[in-house]
């Protein structure tokens, strides 16, 4: 399963969710998922900002390596799953690539409808959509020029949304685009304060 995720400039939440996806990857050893990140409005090549970074860090996730891109639609072409930040970010995605809208949710959607309904793949995700979400809430907003307490704050809570819900649709997805795509990212353990593990205990994550 390749998850694209989007925000604006790709150096923040975008980022922050690749790099916690990767780490998942390799705590659970889960070899068929791969992330990528990309910005609407992408500041292209700078590196993760250095809050973002930190935020990583302290998440059990690897900031280093990073560049930022644009989002493009043969990246949303290539994936499996696409989790936007906000919901303009989402409808901006969907209608950059014929098709894409089935597979493209905020987050914070994706991760309400999985707990709600106990969604284990992509298609039961798109099926069980509703007009549930509030306005605002299923937004994660850019911290951009906040404190490092905003930052991390932003972090948790994509943590808290993501790590449930790669686990519940990762064994199941088929990775079915990988011929096409070739070899994708290639997983490695990341390098890390404390095991991915430890956050998960402590959010009370499982």
């Amino acid at each position: 399963m390749h998850v694209l995720f989007v925000c604006n400039g790709n150096v923040c939440r975008s980022v922050i969710a690749e790099r916690v996806a990767r780490a998942v990857a390799a705590e659970h050893r889960l070899h068929g998922l791969t992330a990528e990140s990309a910005g609407t409005r992408a500041l292209v090549g700078f590196p993760v900002e250095p809050l973002a970074a930190q935020t990583i860090t302290g998440l059990g996730a690897d900031p280093a390596g990073f560049r930022a891109r644009k989002l493009k639609p043969e990246m949303i072409d290539r994936a499996d799953l696409v989790l936007a930040m906000t919901e303009q970010l989402r409808d901006q995605a969907a209608a950059l690539a014929f098709g894409a809208a089935p597979r493209t949710f905020t987050l914070l959607e994706a991760h309400r409808i999985g707990k709600v309904t106990g969604a284990r793949t992509i298609a039961e995700l798109h099926r069980s959509r509703d007009n549930l979400s509030l306005v605002g809430r299923e937004n994660i907003a850019d911290p951009v020029g906040l404190s490092e307490a905003a930052f991390c704050e932003v972090g948790d809570r994509i943590a808290e949304a993501l790590v449930p819900l790669l686990l519940a649709l990762a064994p199941h997805e088929p990775t079915h685009r990988d011929a096409e795509r070739g070899p994708g990212l290639v997983m490695r353990p990341a390098v890390r304060s404390a095991p991915l593990a430890s956050f998960l205990a402590a959010q009370h994550i499982r």
